[in-house]
């Protein structure tokens, strides 16, 4: 099934790079870097070997984006393929997604794997730690492995032969019911779907979508709609500070407290909100028609609601 260390076969079979884990290692295959435009370089570096390996960060985010295959042994440390399948804006790209090769572990994995993931699988042979990112589980074709795929692939892709595990699919829309908490649901979400999740989720529900709605019968943490794009946001319950960070357009909602630092820095959209704590210059507005109707559609009581904009 592997290739390894790239060497081609009269097969034409994928290429795979091994890299073996002493100890567990942060922000493997994050196509971020770590966030990197935030610290230029201090925390993570592509140039950096990864440690105990003559292989970089960057060479093995290179490689899966030509369509190699990562097999890793060992446990893994938090952050596993943030943002993978993106050609990111601050590093020469489109910001659009991209196809991507796999990632297999051979161990346990921690918090966050796959945040804002948006193509590419996942397979893991030992424990995944919660809260996971924008993925769910499908029924694997490889054996002793479990499979993750990117929530934002499925919408957008379709399950393709995939089973589903712990969620249900109707067209392109995905109804979650797996209870696994997971952070950036949803993530750069840009094509008329509804995403609905019947529990808790964690960070950044939402973050960078384009179209589309998400749906959460449960609380959300913090930066709920963080850099919102368009489509609409609804949290059955609370979500923690920073609802509507940085947000550009598109519509949130939360049947219940929406937390402190409400809306900072937004430049457009609003929220329709119980209860909040808005960032000048947002501020409370009289409710339209419109904004009665959609609460109406979503089964809520305009009443109960105020507007921020």
């Amino acid at each position: 099934m592997f290739k390894i260390f790239g060497r081609k076969s009269e097969d034409n079979e994928i290429s795979l790079l091994e890299l073996e884990l002493q100890n567990p290692v942060d922000c493997l295959c994050d196509f971020t870097y770590n966030f990197h435009w935030q610290h230029k370089g201090e925390k993570l570096d592509p140039k950096w070997k990864i440690p105990g390996n003559d292989l970089t960060f960057g060479e093995i985010v290179d490689h899966l984006k030509k369509g190699g295959n990562l097999k890793i042994k060992g446990n893994v440390g938090h952050r596993l393929c943030s943002s993978m399948g993106t050609n990111l804006v601050y590093f020469g790209g489109n910001g659009e997604e991209i196809s991507v090769g796999d990632v297999y572990v051979d161990g346990d994995v921690d918090t966050r794997m796959g945040i804002s993931m948006t193509r590419g699988n996942i397979y893991v042979n030992g424990h995944v730690s919660e809260p996971i990112g924008n993925i769910l589980e499908v029924k694997s074709d490889v054996k002793g492995y479990k499979k993750f795929r990117s929530i934002t692939d499925i919408a957008t892709h379709g399950l393709i032969d995939d089973i589903p595990v712990g969620f249900q699919t109707v067209a392109n829309n995905i109804v979650i019911n797996d209870r696994t908490v997971k952070d950036t649901v949803g993530a750069r979400i840009d094509v008329d779907t509804e995403i609905i999740v019947n529990g808790n989720v964690d960070l950044s529900t939402g973050i960078l979508m384009k179209r589309g709605m998400v749906r959460v019968n449960g609380n959300a943490g913090k930066n709920t709609g963080a850099l919102l794009n368009g489509g609409l946001i609804i949290i059955n319950g609370n979500t923690d500070d920073f609802t509507g960070i940085d947000m550009i357009k598109g519509e949130i909602i939360v049947n219940g407290d929406a937390g402190k630092f409400m809306a900072a820095n937004k430049k457009g959209g609003f929220l329709l909100v119980n209860k909040g704590s808005p960032i000048p210059p947002t501020s409370m507005v009289q409710l339209e028609t419109s904004d009665h109707h959609l609460l109406i559609e979503q089964g809520m009581d305009p009443g109960k609601f105020h507007k921020f904009k």
